[in-house]
């Protein structure tokens, strides 16, 4: 993070601290700045803070997924939506902003790969990895044009602060009509705002991975009617799996400016985030039977990453234009800024405006591992035929294997070879969602608007790039060279990669999305019913380079095209068959333009309790890098369309609150792409669908003001389905062959998953002590839609006390998985089917291990 940041943040932070110490006399007031969950903009004084027993309320007004003015309340909402104030974020204790959607039935979240590059599974939606049905809002509007990318998806440039007043996350439903037309999920996240009295907070942070963290936020009034705030974060951590430099560090800056008048409101907001954080690569364990999991020799399931010094530094000659240095420290982290506003009118006689506009860019790199074959010794890696540990079948005892730096490698060292990849992303994003609503009669108002948004990409990419190196934490890199007629030959160079990349590109996509909607709200007695509708046309291109050939032909004859010898040495093994961009591009056109509609239906049956139904279909558009590159124009990938039934119960009372629904979703229009090992394109595409039934729930019992109990869960039977061919793959640890997918389970979703939480508030006549334990349960999943990679399941243990001291002081100590719980969320990804050896040896990723946070907080 560069030093200007650095300085304006350490500012913002005097900022906050400094005004606190002045009123610190006078301040009687609750200290939470955190406003009431039931509106929809801050109050301009301070707020109270928000009780632990009394957060779950069917009062509390929703404005993502709805036009109605000022939101809905949530007893009238008729979809699946969860909310959670400033307070419940934290003591959720998310690992990173994608972990936060735990607290939503139905959502999971695979962040076992770190801050960053979260998958993040909805039950139901047949994902299967990044986040292809999941967009972040940040003041309602999408943070990128489309949900994901290769190597990006959207919580990857978002992170969770004190600035953050609240969150409303979305499944389904009325979310493919309005904002991005998303079908899955979308969480809206709510900026705090400045107020009447000056207040803030200031907070510092120390964890057990050596975590140094310092989060600030103040509120202050500018004059008549008119606010603003600052705050952020900065924070260094070595990890949980520590790699012997920093695996996270940077920060993010966040201010608000905001104007009331009568008739309205104006909004403002620019934020700045420079963060590097740690991608994690699968390490070794050891499968027993189909799905049984433990610790492989050497290797600390919970603790240890192959990342470390000795392959932190590297040259990757293939990255396209003459190669570049990278540093795997910079990790999988973002440099972006971002620029919005929302504007809110009443123009009187039933009419009112509204517009909410964001501008974003900058870079999302990654500077990562991505696991290869398994593991082996290096006599048999060097002699050997096996390809499941891709052994390179050497004459025996004629080659020289040496540690870079120097030194004899022994011969029963166990090693393997991984990608080093790296991945330059720049994203540029441009939205405007215009409405405008006209009350038509009492109790309905229709809605129109407008939804537009620019956004490019330019991409350049080194995959490959395979490194031999120990098969042991803080991995070693190995050179080698071997003999052969009299002739020495380089099989790595001289930093141990065996290769200069296996996919070189350079990428350019840019793409205008225009919708246009409608929607009417009709209040009739206690009924509420909606109906709205969307059209919608993506038109995106994307340039990708061609590559060079230098006129060789195989063993057969045939010519070996895209790829040259950049060298010119033959006995240079690793860069003999290099693809290096030729300097003009292949134009792939996408233009596709999709209808979708949504209808739902609330009673209210008392005033605290209603039921609702909602139907709805929608579609989604092929990105940049999943149906458009690598297809021709007119042959891109069909578009995936769902079908979508839910229904739905909410109660509450001064004890109970209870919302739980159930829904039938149905997908088709799904892309099967068979890849080789390295995950280059290799065969024809099938398509295919799924079929999935399921509940959702999210309640909570009080049965004294101070002890409460809560409940999240699902239960999910969903399988794919519209396709009875054998689909063929490549396996290098299993072997190849074809998998049956119908009827199979949908990958990476567990069948049942819950999260139960009981918690306990203790008054003091100095303040109060909350403590809660919270117990998750991960029913059984798997890896791919061959469902032939078992994955098990898994339980964890998570614990909080937060201590509440008079008015100015917090203390809170949160830990997660304290029980060491050895969970696998994924396996080798770049493998189909079974992904353990005959040896048992298995890549996968497991949840890291106990992590304790302290916090001390001064609120002002």
């Amino acid at each position: 993070m560069n030093k200007h940041v650095r300085l304006a943040l350490s500012a913002a932070i005097a900022a906050c601290l400094m005004p606190g110490l002045a009123l610190a006399q006078n301040n009687d007031a609750a200290q939470d700045t955190t406003p009431p969950s039931n509106t929809t903009q801050p109050t301009r004084s301070k707020a109270q803070a928000p009780s632990a027993a009394n957060a779950k309320s069917l009062e509390q007004v929703v404005v993502t997924g709805n036009t109605a003015t000022g939101g809905l309340k949530k007893i009238d909402t008729s979809y699946t939506v969860t909310t959670a104030t400033a307070e419940q974020i934290r003591m959720a204790n998310p690992k990173s902003t994608a972990d936060l959607l735990k607290i939503a039935p139905g959502l999971w979240p695979e962040s076992t790969g770190g801050q960053t590059g979260a998958n993040i599974e909805i039950a139901g939606f047949p994902g299967g990895g990044d986040a292809p049905f999941n967009t972040v809002q940040l003041m309602g509007s999408p943070l990128y044009g489309m949900p994901t990318l290769s190597f990006f998806e959207q919580t990857s440039i978002f992170r969770l602060d004190d600035t953050v007043d609240r969150a409303e996350i979305i499944q389904g439903g009325p979310s493919v009509v309005f904002a991005d037309g998303q079908i899955g999920a979308s969480e809206n996240f709510i900026l705090k705002q400045g107020t009447e009295v000056p207040s803030g907070s200031v907070g510092v942070t120390y964890g057990s991975e050596n975590l140094k963290r310092i989060d600030g936020f103040f509120g202050f009034p500018l004059g008549k009617d008119t606010y603003g705030s600052i705050g952020g974060f900065y924070r260094d951590s070595d990890g949980v799996r520590d790699p012997g430099f920093a695996a996270d560090k940077g920060g993010q800056l966040t201010g608000t400016f905001t104007h009331d008048s009568d008739n309205g409101t104006m909004m403002l907001y620019a934020r700045y985030l420079n963060d590097r954080n740690q991608f994690i690569t699968p390490i070794p364990l050891l499968q027993s039977g189909t799905d049984h999991f433990s610790a492989y020799p050497g290797f600390d399931p919970l603790t240890d990453t192959y990342n470390g010094p000795a392959i932190q530094h590297v040259f990757l000659a293939g990255y396209p234009g003459g190669g570049r240095d990278a540093n795997l420290a910079n990790g999988r982290g973002a440099q972006f800024g971002f620029f919005g506003g929302n504007f809110d009118y009443d123009l009187g006689n039933g009419w009112s405006i509204s517009d909410k506009f964001l501008i974003d860019g900058g870079d999302a790199d990654t500077n990562a591992l991505f696991s290869g074959t398994n593991p082996g010794s290096l006599d048999d890696m060097l002699y050997s035929d096996q390809s499941q540990i891709g052994a390179f079948n050497l004459a025996p005892g004629s080659a020289t294997a040496s540690y870079v730096g120097g030194g004899a490698v022994d011969p029963n060292q166990s090693v393997i070879h991984q990608g080093w990849w790296f991945i330059h992303k720049h994203l540029k994003n441009i939205s405007n969602d215009f409405r405008l609503s006209k009350e038509i009669f009492e109790g309905n108002t229709l809605t129109a608007g407008v939804y537009l948004a620019h956004y490019t990409m330019d991409d350049e990419w080194a995959l490959g790039n395979q490194m031999l190196m120990t098969n042991t934490p803080n991995a070693r890199p190995i050179t080698v060279t071997y003999a052969d007629g009299g002739q020495t030959y380089y099989l790595t160079d001289g930093q141990g990669f065996l290769d200069n990349g296996g996919y070189n590109i350079a990428q350019h996509g840019s793409a205008t999305n225009k919708a246009f909607y409608l929607s009417d709200i009709w209040r009739i007695g206690r009924w509420l019913i909606d109906l709205s509708g969307r059209i919608e046309n993506q038109d995106a291109t994307n340039n990708v380079c061609n590559f060079q050939s230098d006129g060789r032909v195989d063993a057969d004859g045939n010519p070996v095209n895209g790829v040259i010898d950049t060298d010119g040495n033959p006995y240079t093994l690793y860069n003999n068959a290099v693809p290096v961009c030729d300097g003009t591009f292949a134009r792939t056109r996408y233009d596709k333009t999709h209808p979708s509609w949504t209808f739902g239906v609330n009673y209210e049956l008392a005033d605290n309790m209603s039921v609702y139904f909602r139907a709805n279909q929608g579609g989604h558009f092929d990105d940049f890098d999943n149906g458009i590159r690598g297809n021709t124009t007119g042959n891109t990938a069909p578009m995936q369309k769902i079908q979508n039934f839910e229904g739905g119960f909410k109660y509450q009372s001064e004890q109970w609150f209870l919302d739980l629904s159930a829904y039938h979703r149905q997908f088709i229009g799904l892309l099967y792409q068979p890849t080789d090992a390295a995950g280059v394109p290799n065969g024809p595409q099938s398509t295919y669908g799924s079929d999935s039934k399921g509940v959702n729930v999210n309640t909570a019992w009080s049965p004294t003001e101070n002890l409460k109990f809560q409940l999240v869960g699902n239960y999910l039977d969903g399988h794919y389905s519209h396709n009875r061919s054998c689909l063929p793959y490549t396996n290098p640890v299993a072997g190849d062959g074809c998998a049956f997918i119908n009827g199979v389970q949908l990958q990476r979703q567990p069948k049942v998953r819950y999260m139960f939480t009981p918690s306990y508030r203790i008054p003091f006549g100095w303040g109060d002590v909350l403590a809660f334990v919270t117990f998750t349960h991960v029913g059984a999943h798997t890896q791919d839609i061959s469902g032939l990679q078992q994955l098990g399941s898994y339980h964890t243990w998570d614990f909080g006390i937060v201590a509440n001291i008079q008015q100015s002081w917090q203390l809170r100590l949160q830990g997660t998985n304290m029980t060491n719980e050895l969970g696998l969320t994924e396996s080798n990804s770049r493998i189909f089917g079974s992904a353990a050896g005959t040896t048992g040896v298995i890549l996968a990723r497991p949840l890291e291990g106990r992590e304790v946070n302290l916090q001390v907080k001064y609120l002002f």
